[in-house]
């Protein structure tokens, strides 16, 4: 991947990708689909059991399956990384 595409400041006008430098994303909410059909087939496939939460941001909708799951609460300005 080409590094132009990390931070907007320095991308070209058409950098023929998604930059990806937004630096933060302001969540707009995260939704538990307990009645996910997706979750179901994996949990029988592998034998555990699988989870489907929705998450909406500015910049992205994700979808997550999982099995398992930890979340932290984080101070603000955290940064488990810095890239020069």
């Amino acid at each position: 991947m080409d590094d132009r595409l990390l931070d907007r400041g320095t991308a070209d006008p058409d950098p023929g990708g998604y930059v990806r430098g937004a630096k933060h994303h302001e969540m707009y909410g995260a939704e538990l689909r307990p009645d996910s059909e997706a979750a179901r087939r994996w949990s029988k496939a592998v034998g555990i059991d699988f989870h489907e939460v929705h998450i909406e941001t500015n910049a992205h909708d994700l979808t997550l399956l999982f099995s398992d799951l930890e979340v932290s609460e984080v101070p603000v300005g955290y940064a488990p990384f810095v890239a020069d």
